[in-house]
């Protein structure tokens, strides 16, 4: 698994340069694992969610959107499985008290083994982690001689499980307060709603219920920017089916989630399925999309065959019917559940990941370069930056004449300071894929020049087309 470790820390720091993402409290030191998505960062998430949220809403007839709260009922993730089964096998160091979570540590090792021997380390870790052997990955940690980062040793305790569920308390006097949790996933508000939508949307089986949302997840070593993170957003589809039909339905949501992907123009080579090795509780099937990141292929979204665990665990604790009447096959039963599971924050990463190059623009005569976002059109945070030449002989007026005419459309950026050349730079590194150059030509035959970010060509066209040109790119 190749990794680029440069050119991650050199994404991480363009996106705080340009604007994209701050370390969360970053005045008081930060917080570990929290993170702000700056003016363009905010834009750019915005983006990918609508493109999400279009494709699976507007786009299929029999699915619907829903903003379940993020409080809910303690019982909920009794129900779901999460107060047992929601946690991670954690080791500490007794040298130097840091904690962690058992998998990081072991594949942490692995990359500096050699292919073979990393891989049969691997694959004994997930073996032990399948029959939830803890003395088992205790033994292979002091085998492989396993230290810790900070202190040097392999002084570890016991390995334990450790809950990932934030509690909090709700009520106004803390005595009187009752533990609930901020959910770890989306997806449980979509499930205690299934009646609600289904009988006032009039849903027929199959159908769907779509949710974005933030999730929150005490991870104890949350690492590699953006992509583990504390509070995190999801953007998830649970699709209510016949039960019997979940294999059909699995490998269709699996081809139509990969195409999503693609649709955004990333290389398929930079994409793979991987199955998952140990199933959770409430699945029968589970695969996970991952895309080769600079830190190697990880996780993107996951499509998991739920079976009807969700539903029938709620009815049994709510003691409320939860079940479909088919009119098709006169039977009541309890739908089974694909779901399909993305983390926004993840799609964000990789579409910078995805977007972000270093190119050597040098001839013999001078040396030159520059850093760009080749984003999708439709995800880019600026679509058309405007640029008078000058700031006098009335060209920053038609600039601003010809702003009007477009903002209501997309987003417009508006520059009139330093060079022209220092402007498109600074709009390449941003990921704009439009700008236009009113200069003194413009006021005698309303052309204007539009450059095109990826080949940085420039083409003269009439001022009235530019509103069109930008609008077919980005729709």
């Amino acid at each position: 698994m190749a990794t680029d470790q440069h050119k991650f820390q050199a994404i991480i720091s363009h996106c705080k340069e340009y604007g994209f993402v701050f370390q969360s409290s970053e005045i008081y030191d930060g917080l570990s694992a929290v993170y702000d998505y700056g003016q363009y960062g905010a834009e750019l998430k915005k983006n990918i969610r609508d493109y999400w949220w279009k494709s699976m809403t507007q786009m299929h007839e029999n699915i619907v959107g829903i903003d379940a709260a993020i409080f809910m009922h303690p019982t909920t993730w009794k129900a779901s499985g999460h107060v047992d089964n929601f946690s991670d096998p954690m080791i500490d160091n007794k040298d130097s008290k840091k904690r962690y979570r058992v998998d990081h540590l072991i594949e942490a090792h692995a990359e500096t083994l050699a292919p073979a021997t990393a891989d049969a380390l691997l694959q004994q870790m997930n073996e032990l982690l399948k029959e939830n052997d803890f003395a088992g990955l205790k033994q292979l940690i002091e085998t492989n001689n396993i230290k810790c980062a900070v202190s040097g040793t392999n002084n570890w305790t016991e390995v334990r499980q450790f809950n990932l569920m934030f509690s909090t308390q709700l009520g106004s006097v803390s005595d009187e307060a009752s533990e609930i949790y901020l959910r770890p996933e989306t997806a449980q508000g979509i499930f205690v709603n299934f009646l609600n939508v289904q009988k006032t949307g009039r849903m027929k089986i199959p159908f769907g219920i779509a949710q974005v949302g933030k999730a929150f997840r005490n991870e104890i070593v949350a690492r590699q920017f953006i992509f583990r993170m504390r509070e995190f957003e999801q953007m998830e589809m649970q699709f209510f089916i016949r039960p019997g039909s979940q294999k059909e339905w699995y490998a269709y949501w699996k081809e139509e989630r990969m195409k999503w992907h693609l649709s955004l123009g990333t290389q398929p080579e930079r994409y793979r399925f991987k199955d998952h090795e140990k199933l959770a509780h409430y699945a029968d099937a589970a695969v996970d999309i991952e895309y080769e990141f600079p830190i190697g292929f990880k996780e993107v979204e996951g499509i998991h065959s739920r079976t009807d665990f969700d539903l029938k665990n709620h009815q049994e604790y709510s003691r409320k019917k939860l079940q479909y009447f088919d009119p098709e096959t006169n039977q009541n039963y309890i739908p089974y559940v694909i779901e399909t599971s993305i983390g926004l924050d993840r799609m964000f990463l990789l579409t910078v990941c995805n977007a972000y190059e270093e190119q050597d623009l040098s001839t013999p005569e001078k040396q030159d370069s520059r850093v760009v976002l080749k984003f999708p059109p439709r995800l880019a945070p600026i679509k058309l930056a405007i640029f008078p030449l000058t700031k006098k002989d009335g060209l920053p007026e038609i600039a601003r004449e010809l702003m009007d005419q477009c903002k209501s459309s997309f987003y417009c950026f508006y520059e009139e300071k330093d060079a022209i050349g220092k402007r498109y730079r600074r709009q390449d590194a941003i990921g704009t894929p439009f700008c236009v150059t009113i200069d003194h030509q413009t006021k005698e035959d309303n052309t204007v020049t539009i450059r095109y970010r990826d080949s940085m060509e420039q083409e003269r066209i009439p001022m009235a087309q530019v509103r069109e040109r930008v609008l077919q790119a980005v729709l």
